[in-house]
């Protein structure tokens, strides 16, 4: 009898919990239509920055879908989640290596973020690995999916992810690093940025130019540029066109679409 009213307890007590969890979670329907002035990491961020000497400005100007360069798309595709056009927003393959990566070294460090994942966790979360806070980015990341087309997934995410200090999006990336338009990015310039999002606020220039050198081997692999554009953009040095390098300051500016199903290879 005891252990039947310790278990209903702790049954009723796992409920509860997750009610709560549930009745806390964002409305992402909005997001449809109405694009976000700001996310939980650009908070973050000036939050910390508050308590820095040198306080970098907030920089982002909102490109739409077809304002951004078809090459910066495909190598963030290419580098950050392949399959994303094909999975429901949680690549499971991926999720069950981290899982069991993370036990096997008894911390949580692998992420195994999708797009959708990434873009949850900017919009709404804080950047901690910890299990509950996994658990919620996987249910913010369906109900994403499920209320929002992909092209609306990725438009947002090219317009919010962080790319440096107060840098935020391909527009205010581009401007910044490169003086010129997220449209007109030409390949090795979008495997730079591509290269740059695991680690935009503190990235090594040795490791930076061996990621932008491995995105563009993969766009050559799959045909998307030629062997000859290829050569010449992989003996390019990094910010060949612009002076300013990841920890400088400003920049900022306004901006055709491939359709989802002409993204071959990927």
């Amino acid at each position: 009898m005891k252990r039947l009213v310790i278990t209903s307890l702790l049954a009723s007590l796992i409920v509860g919990l997750a009610f709560h969890e549930y009745s806390a979670l964002p409305d992402v329907t909005p997001l449809r239509k109405k694009n976000p002035r700001t996310t939980a990491l650009m908070e973050l961020r000036d939050q910390e920055y508050r308590t820095k000497v040198t306080r970098p400005v907030r920089q982002q100007s909102w490109a739409s879908y077809d304002a951004v360069s078809e090459h910066l798309k495909r190598a963030i595709l290419i580098s950050e989640d392949a399959a994303f056009f094909s999975h429901k927003g949680v690549d499971l393959f991926e999720l069950k290596e981290a899982i069991k990566e993370d036990w096997e070294e008894g911390k949580f460090k692998r992420g195994a973020s999708t797009i959708t994942m990434q873009l949850a966790r900017n919009l709404y979360l804080s950047p901690s690995k910890n299990p509950l806070r996994k658990i919620r980015e996987i249910i913010i990341t369906w109900q994403l999916e499920n209320s929002l087309s992909k092209r609306r997934i990725f438009e947002l995410y090219l317009n919010v992810v962080e790319w440096g200090p107060g840098i935020y999006g391909a527009e205010a990336a581009a401007r910044h690093y490169f003086s010129k338009s997220a449209r007109d990015l030409d390949p090795e310039e979008a495997a730079t940025l591509a290269a740059l999002l695991p680690s935009p606020r503190n990235p090594r220039e040795k490791g930076l130019l061996y990621r932008r050198n491995l995105i563009l081997t993969r766009l050559a692999k799959i045909g998307y540029i030629g062997e000859e554009e290829f050569l010449r953009a992989k003996n390019l040095p990094l910010w060949h066109k612009h002076e300013s390098k990841p920890n400088d300051s400003p920049g900022s500016d306004r901006p055709e679409e491939t359709p989802e199903e002409s993204w071959p290879g990927i």
